[in-house]
């Protein structure tokens, strides 16, 4: 049997020799390609291996991280194993539940509910736990990134540089002096990003999400389209307030 996987962390010809290297040592590895290129791997086996059991053999190689390829239907007949919408997405609503906990405790505490002061706490907690799973492995979500981008397409660098912009716009969210020009830079960035997402699902094209960085595997979506659109009108009518003052 032969199946299509996707690689994520590779930079080099150097790293396609590695993993391949690595692949090849698993007793029931036949054959193993690895392109650079695409980011893919195409491995023969004489039985089923599970992923995680590669992904363990390329670890010796650096910090590689191996997916199903959503394109591969050799994947899925093999498995028919259903997956719900929220089996997908869950780790996503459960980020949202507990940052909509946390701001709306917090604004009670305060004494009373000031909606653009929790616009900016609930922008905050997103960005800072969006960033943080990017930063567990940034090559990883770099290549992922890459994949959709407009502007990690052009500028790969800038697929490495995103987890700290996102980083940085948690951080000037929570300075009240620094909370419009955090707007202005959330409208910017965001509103690039979200080009990117609208372009591949109006393509169908299937890629993984590379909101959660390479910790989950979760498809570009509608659901990515929210979690963009919904900074965009936040920081929207963050400034809209504050020029209304």
């Amino acid at each position: 049997m032969t199946h299509t996987y996707q690689i994520l962390g590779m930079t080099c010809d150097g790293c396609t020799a590695k993993v391949k290297s690595e692949l090849l040592k698993l007793p029931d590895v036949l054959s193993a390609e690895v392109y650079l290129e695409t980011g893919k791997a195409t491995v023969s086996m004489q039985k089923h291996i599970a992923t995680a059991d590669l992904q363990k053999a390329i670890s010796n190689a650096g910090k590689y991280t191996i997916l199903e390829d959503l394109t591969d239907a050799s994947h899925y007949q093999k498995q028919e194993v259903k997956v719900t919408w929220f089996q997908t997405y869950k780790p996503v609503i459960l980020i949202y539940i507990y940052i909509t906990v946390i701001t709306l405790t917090n604004e009670y505490l305060q004494g009373g509910f000031q909606f653009n002061d929790w616009m900016r706490h609930f922008m905050a907690g997103f960005f800072l736990a969006f960033s943080f799973f990017k930063l567990l492995n940034v090559s990883a979500f770099a290549a992922s990134y890459a994949g959709y981008d407009i502007v990690a397409k052009k500028i790969p660098a800038y697929g490495y540089i995103y987890p700290f912009i996102e980083l940085a716009l948690a951080i000037f969210l929570l300075i009240p002096s620094l909370d419009f020009y955090a707007n202005i830079a959330t409208l910017v960035v965001m509103s690039v990003s979200i080009a990117g997402v609208i372009q591949s699902v109006l393509n169908k094209k299937q890629v993984q999400c590379a909101c959660l960085g390479s910790a989950f595997n979760l498809p570009v979506g509608w659901v990515t389209i929210f979690e963009d659109g919904l900074m965009i009108i936040m920081s929207s009518a963050s400034l809209l307030m504050a020029t209304l003052k």
